[in-house]
């Protein structure tokens, strides 16, 4: 197993070279507005300003000598410095991603918790109203877009809720340097990046349970004599959260690596909003540093679910770094 992670870790190095290569050459070959006009606005760019402004940031020289040196100061964990406010890159993840990170645990523990509930709860019951409702309400979850789902749950809770109970409700508004002072605030925005993910997991819980049900094993267990609880948790459910765990490890990186969609809707102070804006601005030396993280995360994540997909099934470990 120790080879076999050693392997993994080795494996990153070209491809992240690759993709930060590949994201370097399209962030700095954008068609639209100069990073100097974004800037100072375009009456306010000189030909002065504009060299000075260049030499600063490096803009002056062949994109693939910047990409070295952005590499050399990435080794030093410098992502750079944002030229729309002149703060470094680090320090601005630093204050944004507590949000993402908890926003994501939310996130997560409500898929576990309703997606793979549903799933036990639709094989176990197969052909009746529960496996009809959990199959209709996943049909529906991820047919839904994200941020039309994140606008009626704010118009539901926020307004017409509110107006009906006349008690206040929780909903995270607030500014990027603003505070969280209750989980509450964490429901709507977790919920609307989960359903998404926790209508799949809820249908691989379900199909995975029907599938390791006609297995030997567990008809083994039904001749002894063992309880259906005892055969569920026991038996089917050791070799059916295989899959699900591997859904559920690559999407818990991506909630990770912030989401756009979610966190713009509900003004969330997350990664994903700082990446918005920072494409809106045209400002890509955050872009660069955000993406180049996000990358890393997902790169993480994908080892550690790799490691648990292991540890999970004793037939699929890895002997000495052999597939």
């Amino acid at each position: 197993m120790l080879r076999y992670i050693i392997k993994r870790l080795l494996q990153f190095i070209p491809v992240f070279l690759g993709v930060t290569l590949l994201l370097f050459f399209i962030s700095y070959h954008m068609p639209g507005v100069d990073p100097a006009q974004m800037r100072m606005g375009e009456r306010a760019v000189t030909p002065e300003f504009r060299a000075q402004f260049e030499a600063a940031h490096g803009f002056d020289q062949p994109w693939y000598v910047q990409y070295v040196n952005y590499l050399g100061n990435l080794v030093q964990g410098d992502l750079g410095r944002s030229y729309m406010s002149g703060r470094a890159v680090a320090d601005t993840l630093a204050d944004r991603y507590p949000y993402t990170l908890r926003l994501a645990l939310v996130a997560v523990a409500i898929q576990a918790v309703l997606g793979i509930g549903a799933g036990i709860i639709s094989a176990v019951k197969r052909r009746s109203f529960w496996d009809v409702l959990v199959t209709i309400s996943t049909s529906l979850a991820v047919s839904v877009p994200v941020f039309w789902l994140g606008l009626i749950l704010q118009f539901v809770f926020g307004i017409w809720l509110q107006n009906i109970t006349g008690g206040a409700v929780y909903l995270p508004v607030t500014g990027a340097s603003g505070s969280m002072p209750t989980w509450m605030y964490y429901i709507l925005p977790g919920f609307t990046l989960a359903v998404v993910s926790l209508a799949y997991t809820a249908r691989i819980m379900r199909s995975q349970l029907l599938e390791v049900s006609n297995a030997d094993y567990v008809r083994t267990a039904k001749a002894k004599g063992c309880s259906p609880a005892r055969i569920l948790w026991g038996h089917k459910m050791k070799n059916a959260l295989i899959p699900v765990v591997t859904s559920m490890g690559v999407d818990f990186g991506i909630m990770l690596s912030g989401a756009i969609f979610t966190e713009t809707v509900f003004n969330w102070p997350g990664i994903g909003l700082l990446l918005f804006t920072a494409i809106t601005q045209r400002d890509f030396q955050v872009i660069v540093g955000v993406t180049t993280v996000i990358l890393f995360i997902i790169m993480f994540i994908s080892l550690i679910v790799d490691i648990a997909y292991g540890f999970l099934d004793p037939r699929i470990r890895i002997a000495g770094g052999e597939e």
